[in-house]
């Protein structure tokens, strides 16, 4: 019988990069934490480990809606605001309780509210001190004592109409949001710089000389 000739398989070389090597999207503001926020933070605190150097974890934005239990209308058009603002669609808030002097009762929709992280977090933190904080009437820049203890700063914006993100002859009515910035800060003077300097327009705080003690 002929021998069957041994034919060698030979592997084409694959022309597309591999998934890890693929160059992944970085938003600006993460861009600027990591190159110049994080050595600031490790001079100013002396962290032995760069692990300890706290970092923003998410932002959540919660818009009430006062009329929203009797007018869906609202409530449709706050959510697609909160979804233009954030690029995020948002989930609807409702009572946990009966309110009886806002006429309020259990499980009705009362706002809305969305939570951004990574990408997302970064990028509406961008808009939001670039261009839209700036777009507020008689800015002055955001106060220093808005933390909550824990390395959490929380602040209000009246006008949902400072993001560009919104037509003005679309919307029903003027409302305002809150946004809270989440952050692995243990103390709020950590999270005051790590906010500062990430270039958030947060008032100066002002110098006290402590006197010593004379016994």
């Amino acid at each position: 019988m002929p021998k069957r000739k041994k034919t060698s398989k030979t592997s084409t070389p694959k022309t597309e990069p591999s998934k890890g090597m693929e160059a992944k999207y970085e938003p600006r503001l993460k861009k600027l934490y990591l190159k110049s926020v994080l050595p600031q933070l490790m001079k100013r605190f002396n962290y032995r480990n760069i692990m300890e150097i706290p970092k923003i974890s998410s932002v959540s934005l919660n818009m009430g809606i006062g009329d929203g239990k009797t007018n869906n209308k609202l409530l449709e058009s706050a959510l697609s605001e909160l979804t233009l603002i954030s690029g995020q669609k948002p989930i609807t808030t409702t009572a946990k309780k009966d309110i009886s002097n806002f006429k309020i009762r259990k499980g009705w929709p009362v706002g809305c509210k969305v939570t951004l992280r990574s990408v997302r977090m970064y990028e509406f933190l961008d808009r939001l001190i670039s261009v839209a904080l700036p777009r507020t009437r008689d800015f002055r820049g955001l106060s220093f004592k808005a933390f909550d203890g824990m390395g959490n700063y929380n602040f209000g914006i009246q006008e949902q109409i400072i993001f560009t993100e919104i037509n003005y002859d679309d919307i029903e009515s003027i409302r305002g949001l809150n946004i809270t910035i989440v952050t692995t800060a243990k103390t709020d003077e950590e999270a005051y710089w790590l906010l500062k300097n990430l270039g958030l327009p947060l008032r100066e705080k002002k110098i006290i000389n402590e006197k010593e003690e004379v016994v």
